[in-house]
């Protein structure tokens, strides 16, 4: 299927065609949609000097791009052999290479590559490179340039989107159901995508039923999901939390609600907001609470996994980052939950792992200070002294939220929610019996406690009653008891420095 492409990308590349620069390389994925992108400069490079385009692969050798001339030479397929080629010939030309990476650093084809660009001035024979990855070597570095193709926008997805629905019309012999809504819906969250991946995503939505509808999308964000993280470093959840799940924390929701314009766009005056950083004591609530910030939202959940980024050559782990964080920008509009996010940028690594800890929190703060794309970023804590202040200070997040034991009240609204969710109604004295008892108890240690209790009712043959969440949380010693000291210093640092999130 023919892809629009953009009028201002064609300029641009034509633009740099006639700069007469000798290497141009084009990272992309989307191999068609570069090669249509160039052939389509035929017209305009062959006036008014007639520069003809050449696509050379080492399967099928060299042949004309923007002509069919019936054949390629497949004696120049060798990579050494067509670079020669192109150095003995004396006229001006454009070489499409495609997948040369593999070939770029041998000595020979440097030198071969060197001498065709030392010639340009006398015969302008431009080399564009195109691969999904290639790295020049340095000796070539000046004499290249490189060309972002960017993906499909709104308007070539729409494009895109029609033409599948008008083959599905044609195959039925009817037109495909949906409604104006979901069809936005449906070009907005295909952006970031190759024309071949948006076809295959609108085809799958649309020939699965003949139709375009909201229950769609999840199935959608899901495939897109799977495309875009082929290193595993997020996790994808669609299905979030609501705030009816996340007892307490009152000021955070009442934060998050006041936002939810300017994030989801509905008061465009508005700057998007960045993020929020939720310290706090081990087990209460911050997971649920990132959860909960994408229901609000409504968008999907990424979960960032420090661990996995790591590498253990240097530079890698920095660009595992950066790619991620690429990947969490063509979700948007996204929540990305960065847990733990002290272990990944850790002060105390130092040169333990030769900079690395310090180069991620760097790639981190830049990207959360420069990015556009609706990401919003929850990152939670357990142990502050592990941070670094350039994390923390004023403006790197919107907020800081410190998320402390929960006060009676909250524990209350705790013991409900998962009471509820185990079918156990707590009549209001036994709710406020259970409620004092676990007095210190995160809102995890209270979830274990009536967990527990549905064990021990069953052993028993009983049906779960208060009494068996009442004999659980006698047998607990909470993390308060055992981490006093530290839960109190956590607090004292916190006093002066953080939001209480509730």
């Amino acid at each position: 299927m023919p892809a629009p492409i953009a009028p201002d990308v064609r300029h641009e590349l034509e633009t740099l065609l006639k700069s007469r620069i000798p290497i141009i390389v084009i990272e992309t994925r989307d191999e068609p949609r570069a090669l249509a992108l160039i052939a389509g400069l035929g017209p305009r490079l062959a006036a008014p000097t007639h520069t003809p385009i050449f696509q050379w692969t080492i399967t099928e050798g060299l042949r004309r791009l923007d002509i069919d001339l019936g054949g390629a030479q497949r004696h120049n397929a060798d990579p050494g052999d067509v670079l020669r080629s192109i150095r003995a010939t004396d006229k001006a030309g454009v070489y499409v290479l495609l997948d040369f990476h593999p070939f770029i650093a041998d000595p020979v084809h440097v030198r071969l590559l060197k001498d065709i660009c030392q010639g340009h001035a006398r015969t302008p024979r431009t080399l564009v490179l195109i691969s999904h990855e290639l790295a020049l070597p340095r000796e070539l570095e000046h004499f290249a340039a490189r060309f972002e193709i960017a993906f499909p926008d709104r308007h070539e997805r729409r494009a895109i989107v029609e033409q599948v629905a008008s083959e599905w019309a044609r195959a039925n012999g009817r037109k495909v159901r949906t409604d104006r809504k979901a069809l936005e819906l449906l070009i907005e969250n295909l952006a970031g995508l190759s024309t071949g991946d948006t076809e295959r995503l609108a085809r799958k939505a649309i020939f699965d039923d003949g139709a375009l509808l909201g229950s769609d999308l999840p199935g959608l964000m899901q495939a897109k999901y799977q495309l875009l993280n082929r290193s595993a470093v997020l996790a994808f959840e669609y299905d979030t939390a609501k705030f009816a799940d996340l007892g307490g924390m009152n000021r955070l929701k009442a934060w998050l609600q006041q936002r939810r314009p300017a994030f989801d766009g509905s008061a465009p005056q508005l700057d998007p907001p960045k993020g929020v950083l939720l310290l706090g004591v081990q087990g209460c609530g911050k997971s649920v609470a990132a959860r909960a910030a994408a229901g609000i939202y409504g968008v999907p959940l990424l979960r960032l996994d420090f661990g996995a980024l790591h590498n253990k050559y240097i530079g890698e782990t920095e660009r595992n980052l950066r790619e991620t964080l690429a990947t969490a920008e063509v979700m948007a509009p996204c929540v990305l939950w960065i847990d733990e996010i002290e272990k990944g940028v850790a002060t105390g690594s130092g040169d333990a792992d030769s900079g690395t800890s310090r180069r991620v929190l760097g790639t981190f703060l830049t990207w959360l200070a420069e990015k556009k794309a609706r990401v919003f970023v929850v990152a939670t804590a357990n142990d502050i002294s592990a941070l670094p202040p350039e994390l923390i200070r004023k403006g790197r997040f919107d907020e800081i939220f410190f998320v402390d034991l929960p006060v009676e009240t909250v524990r209350a609204d705790i013991l409900r929610i998962h009471a509820e969710r185990r079918d156990l109604e707590l009549a209001p004295e036994d709710l406020a019996r259970l409620a004092a008892a676990c007095e210190g108890f995160s809102g995890a240690e209270i979830e274990q406690a009536v967990v527990s209790a549905v064990y021990a009712a069953h052993a028993a043959g009983e049906p779960l009653a208060a009494r068996h969440v009442l004999t659980e949380i006698h047998a607990t010693r909470p993390l308060a008891v055992i981490m006093a000291e530290r839960i109190a210093a956590l607090r004292d640092w916190a006093a002066e420095r953080t939001v209480p999130a509730d």
